[in-house]
């Protein structure tokens, strides 16, 4: 997520018609009701090795992204100029690489998606891949993810996939029970922590709190991940990374997921990614050819 004149670089088209899901295909998983209770009260729980299987699929389909990033939809450089390392990340290309479609149509993410927003099914919304470079410095600001995307609703989930291990003090980190303080901050540029569209108020948004000025006063949960673990967290959960050097490479991929309360939301400015030409209404179901309904309830 980077800077510019927009907030997102638009290179390819991200949305290919003709491209279905059979749901049949996708994986089970089997999610225990003391992880679904966790979920509920902090917003964000951890599997361990729940997606191990996956991992090298989804590094293969980083590097295809990574190496000709401008051929794949909203490429983002997020490391401030002249600093070490690289930031990249990259988003809506599961039609477009086929290792994420692979993904998105055979594994466990529907599953644990509609189990653990309590929905009666999980709709697939995009998704979203990291990779931080050996000797990178710079953290992700502190943020939710709700405030970037074009809906609205309290069942969302994001079923976040480590590919590589990753210490506690380059992990993720999470404020515990965020996603309740009814409470939505202005998303931020990630190369420089600003905010967007604070030009454009929006009465429902404030600016995101010092969380690591204050962290005393915060329930802050991290983790040390090994690849194929992990994370599920709601949209409207805090998250971020601190910026202790990155020592050897650290991805991530991350997908996203409606609940059945969830309806489109236009919001006065600019969101990401950029859906457009869409035909929604504000308040309308986010319509199903665009976004897959690919797990449904028994």
């Amino acid at each position: 997520m980077q800077q510019g004149d927009q907030f997102n670089q638009v290179t390819v088209d991200w949305h290919q018609p003709g491209i279905s899901i059979d749901p049949g295909g996708l994986a089970p998983f089997a999610a225990n009701a003391e992880d679904i209770a966790a979920f509920r009260r902090d917003g964000v729980v951890l599997l361990r090795g729940a997606s191990t299987e996956w991992v090298e699929t989804l590094r293969a389909g980083l590097q295809r992204n990574l190496d000709k990033p401008g051929q794949y939809a909203f490429p983002c450089e997020s490391n401030p100029s002249g600093a070490p390392g690289r930031f990249f990340d990259s988003y809506c290309n599961w039609q477009l690489i086929p290792e994420y479609l692979d993904y998105v149509s055979h594994s466990n993410a529907a599953s644990i998606a509609g189990q653990f927003m309590d929905s009666d099914y999980a709709q697939f919304f995009h998704e979203h891949a990291f990779m931080k470079a050996p000797g990178t410095q710079h953290a992700t600001p502190w943020h939710q993810d709700l405030p970037y995307y074009c809906v609205d609703g309290d069942k969302t989930a994001s079923v976040y996939v480590a590919l590589d291990h990753a210490d506690v003090d380059v992990a993720v980190q999470f404020v515990r029970g965020s996603h309740r303080w009814n409470r939505l901050f202005y998303p931020r540029v990630f190369e420089d922590g600003s905010a967007f569209n604070d030009d454009q108020p929006d009465a429902r948004m404030e600016a995101v709190p010092d969380i690591d000025a204050n962290r005393e006063q915060y329930d802050i949960a991290t983790w040390p991940l090994q690849p194929g673990d992990t994370i599920v967290f709601d949209f409207r959960t805090l998250h971020g990374t601190g910026d202790a050097t990155v020592g050897s490479i650290r991805r991530a991929f991350s997908t996203r997921w409606l609940g059945d309360d969830v309806t489109y939301c236009e919001r006065p400015g600019e969101t990401s990614p950029p859906y457009v030409d869409h035909g929604m209404q504000h308040g309308d179901r986010m319509r199903s050819d665009w976004f897959p309904v690919l797990w449904r309830a028994n």
